[in-house]
């Protein structure tokens, strides 16, 4: 008999890195879906050719780096989805492929592919773009597109030149201007819950995430409700800081990544001149990482020493 020494982990799971994504992908159909409804047809192309150009790019590094092909394992796709779901119905399709091109191209193969990537690329994406090209990046319509011919320009509903103010219906419900997959609170709920299903999600980072936006909300005398459902609040924290590469592994740790994420949006959104700070908030905690995995290990040796009165030596 032959005995092999690998190096761990040595735990195996039915659940391999294609169902991941796949899962999640399914997960997100019901905001593309409401971002279509909404937006009309042109959501439809947006979130198709995003798709398309990240998978498109991923294959073509694959060959230039004469690497295996990985855009089986779906994780090129569900980047160009995350970021179609980020961007106005108005974008132009040039400036989609171009974020995608930073997002995978750079934010995911700089790095060494899936796995090695220390920033959302997605996130990345959008941010590149942002900078970039900010009037394209913050015109947004009116969610009447499907039904009208004509597109009218409006402000989102986060920012302080917004000419009404929205319900909290309203924003649960995804009839507001935003980013395709920003503006139904509703669908995004939907699709995390078939992922706490398959247990592909983890409550830890949500969880904290949204309290923290709560309990600020209440201490500055503001609607918790709005801050929740109003912007990339709930497409940030229940499908991009959760990503497995570039969130903590440590239970503790990801609790702390979630509440720093939670004080840095609302910090963004109250003092600062952007009105949206999820996504700068989920790069910046990205960075954060490592040090809150080995912050969430001391935690918990700390916790496990007092609970079995283990003393210092």
């Amino acid at each position: 008999m032959s005995i092999i020494v690998t190096s761990s982990p040595h735990i195996r799971d039915h659940n391999t890195t294609d169902k991941v994504m796949l899962h999640v992908i399914l997960a997100l159909l019901p905001a593309s879906i409401t971002a279509v409804f909404f937006f009309g047809i042109g959501a439809l192309n947006i979130i198709v050719s995003s798709m398309a150009f990240a998978v498109i790019i991923e294959y073509a590094i694959n060959k230039i780096k004469k690497e295996k092909t990985t855009i089986y394992d779906g994780s090129a796709a569900l980047t160009g989805l995350i970021l179609a779901l980020c961007l106005p119905p108005s974008i132009p399709i040039w400036i989609v492929f171009i974020g995608n091109l930073i997002a995978i191209g750079i934010a995911k193969h700089t790095f060494g592919g899936l796995g090695h990537n220390i920033f959302n690329p997605a996130a990345v994406g959008r941010a590149f773009l942002f900078v970039a090209y900010p009037v394209a990046m913050t015109t947004w319509i009116l969610p009447s597109a499907w039904f009208s011919s004509t597109a009218i320009t409006s402000a989102t509903v986060l920012a302080k030149e917004a000419p009404y103010s929205a319900t909290i219906y309203q924003l649960f419900m995804g009839s507001v201007p935003g980013s395709l997959g920003e503006t139904s609170a509703f669908a995004l709920l939907l699709g995390a819950g078939w992922l706490f299903y398959k247990k592909i999600l983890d409550w830890k980072i949500p969880v904290s995430f949204f309290g923290t936006i709560i309990v600020i909300a209440l201490i500055t005398q503001c609607n918790p409700f709005f801050h929740l459902f109003a912007g990339g609040a709930m497409l940030g924290g229940l499908f991009m800081l959760t990503d497995y590469v570039t969130s903590p592994v440590t239970k503790h740790g990801r609790i702390l990544f979630g509440i720093g994420a939670g004080i840095l949006t609302m910090s963004l959104r109250l003092f600062s001149t952007l009105p949206e700070g999820m996504n700068f908030s989920i790069l910046l905690m990205n960075i954060m990482v490592p040090l809150l995995d080995n912050m969430g290990v001391i935690i918990h040796l700390k916790l496990y020493n007092k609970r079995y009165g283990v003393k210092k030596q």
